[in-house]
């Protein structure tokens, strides 16, 4: 066999999303674009900020010298600096330039995150339905996913999390605003989510980390205010990127963030540095570096994505669908009208619908739909989900 047996197990499992986003390619060829209804990727039909591209346009006007060399592995100080000076103003905590690290998106953050953290045989709790490349993540770096349920509307179950906690746990990550549930963990969740790892670390004598998956931070909708993990336990990191926020997924620009006050900061710090080198991304790309600097406080039209949601929340319900209603990110993940999903996806096709089952995220019964797309595409796909319902006996 040309790859290994783990890779090759690994590939049949991998990614639902790919699948179909490949047979929406077919379909569109045949059908045309405007009739093919494909909601697998979160890929933002959005352009970034205006003020994204006048940075642009004065970068490449008055370049700077040396500006494409390597610089630090940890990233540009002024960049790091920038990002620090607004978390320190989000969270009233002393951040600065040293405390974060400039990644190849939140993707390559988490990497070396979990490279830096993960003995062979730690265990890294995740809250399903997750983003499923964690378990891969894990995986590369010698960790034991284990998968915990969540409760009610998506929420974690914290009883439920305190019995998956082991000596053997070394992280749990979370993901707020949610792929693929779209849920925001509130205040009191959060606080008690702290205080539980906090205790259980005591308890068993080791330190447990919490990491925050954050690309959808400022993706909230209806006033919510979406609370920093900061505040609740020390032995946090924040990884994120401009992938959402700033419209800037092929860019892969991100960073990690690590509570000033988390234990061994020092040596953490010097660890998450080494591992950024290592495991080869070297540093984050440099222009996105000096571009992302200036735009810390900009982000893309919220206001656009929530009329999307409302659009197709609402439209969905009519028809019958179960559905949490979405407080962020770009994701509604309704629940499968049948029982085995798979044949839900399957069935969802033959309306030119195409959606991703809820066992790509590690909950079967399921399936996710990305809003992300144009808002004409969704105005097109109402009758067929019209149709689809009707077919179901829902409507």
């Amino acid at each position: 066999m040309a790859i290994s047996k783990k890779i090759a197990g690994f590939l049949s499992q991998a990614s639902w999303i790919r699948k179909m986003f490949e047979e929406g390619e077919r379909l569109r060829a045949f059908y045309g674009a405007d009739k093919v209804y494909d909601f697998t990727l979160g890929n933002p039909d959005v352009e970034p900020p205006a003020a994204f591209k006048e940075e642009l346009r004065k970068l490449a006007a008055n370049p700077i010298p040396g500006m494409h060399r390597y610089m630090s592995n940890a990233g540009y100080e002024e960049t790091r600096r920038a990002v620090a000076e607004v978390l320190a103003e989000e969270t009233g905590l002393p951040f600065s330039a040293r405390h974060v690290v400039m990644t190849v998106g939140a993707g390559g953050g988490l990497n070396v995150v979990l490279k830096t953290l993960l003995d062979q045989g730690n265990e890294v709790i995740v809250l399903t339905p997750y983003f499923v490349e964690y378990r891969f993540y894990v995986d590369n770096h010698g960790g034991v996913i284990k998968e915990v349920p969540t409760g009610p509307g998506f929420q974690p179950d914290l009883a439920a999390l305190e019995k998956a906690i082991t000596p053997r746990t070394k992280a749990v990550i979370i993901n707020s605003p949610n792929n693929p549930t779209g849920v925001v963990y509130g205040v009191g969740c959060l606080a008690e989510l702290g205080k539980l790892l906090d205790k259980k670390g005591e308890e068993l004598g080791t330190t447990i980390f919490l990491i925050s998956d954050e690309p959808y931070a400022k993706i909230v909708y209806d006033g919510i205010e979406l609370p920093s993990v900061f505040h609740f336990t020390r032995n946090s990191l924040v990884v994120t990127s401009h992938s959402k926020d700033l419209a800037l997924p092929g860019e892969r620009i991100g960073y990690i963030a690590v509570h000033p006050e988390i234990d061994d900061c020092d040596l953490l710090l010097e660890g998450l540095v080494f591992c950024n080198r290592t495991l080869g991304f070297v540093n984050a790309p440099a222009l996105m570096q000096r571009l992302v600097a200036k735009l810390q406080r900009e982000k893309v039209d919220i206001a656009a994505y929530q009329e999307k949601r409302d659009l197709l929340y609402n439209h969905l319900v009519s028809l019958g669908f179960e559905v949490v209603k979405p407080q962020g990110a770009f994701y509604l993940f309704p629940r499968s009208p049948l029982p085995d999903d798979l044949e839900f996806a399957r069935l969802a096709q033959k309306y030119n619908i195409l959606v991703v089952p809820g066992s790509g995220f590690g909950l079967p019964g399921y399936f996710r739909i990305s809003y992300c797309i144009s808002k004409q595409i969704i105005l097109n796909s109402l009758p067929a989900w019209t149709e689809l319902a009707r077919e179901l006996g829902l409507k």
